[in-house]
């Protein structure tokens, strides 16, 4: 596929996800009652189906969970103007925030009901700056491995020519909820 035709599939797609987040519960942090008893993947299925708010960085860093399925995620996000550090270029953090959504979702689709993670480590290497050529980007995250304790995730974020602009991994703790 051409890199004209990949970043207009990107936005379709981009387009129905949004419209089914806007028309659901939007942007917001999920009531307990709304997240009890699902998975990991479970949650992330009833983000993308409008079922359960977003998050709201989502919205701040203009990013937004578009496929996700066991083991695997893919977030893309519009890096503009707003996620400029003082040089001019996009924020080391803006990748950064990006690869960590993508690196702890691809653990999250992992864990059953009553488990969650948090991040203890995370490695970010950022290979190549995002120009004006990248009107859109993609962190795809997978898991590596996912334990009962420990879980690791590996993710890269790529412009729809396939450009790597930056690739990390993850290690995050696993635990039950109480």
């Amino acid at each position: 596929m051409s890199e004209v035709n990949q970043l207009e599939a990107w936005l379709a797609l981009e387009r129905e996800v949004k419209a089914r987040i806007e028309a659901g519960s939007g942007v917001g942090v999920a009531r307990p009652e709304q997240v009890a008893g699902k998975s990991g993947l479970e949650m992330l299925q009833a983000v993308l189906s409008g079922e359960i708010p977003a998050a709201p960085i989502s919205k701040t860093l203009d990013f937004d969970l578009i496929e996700v399925e066991r083991g695997r995620v893919v977030f893309q996000g519009t890096p503009g103007p707003a996620h400029l550090n003082p040089m001019g270029g996009i924020h080391g953090g803006w990748y950064a925030t990006l690869l960590d959504s993508a690196l702890g979702c691809a653990v999250n689709t992992m864990l059953p009901p009553g488990t969650a993670y948090t991040t203890a480590e995370l490695s970010v290497n950022l290979v190549r700056a995002i120009g004006s050529k990248a009107p859109r980007v993609r962190a795809e995250g997978k898991i590596i491995h996912c334990g009962r304790q420990l879980a690791t995730a590996e993710a890269r974020l790529y412009g729809p020519d396939g450009t790597v602009y930056a690739h990390g991994t993850t290690t995050c703790l696993v635990f039950e909820l109480k």
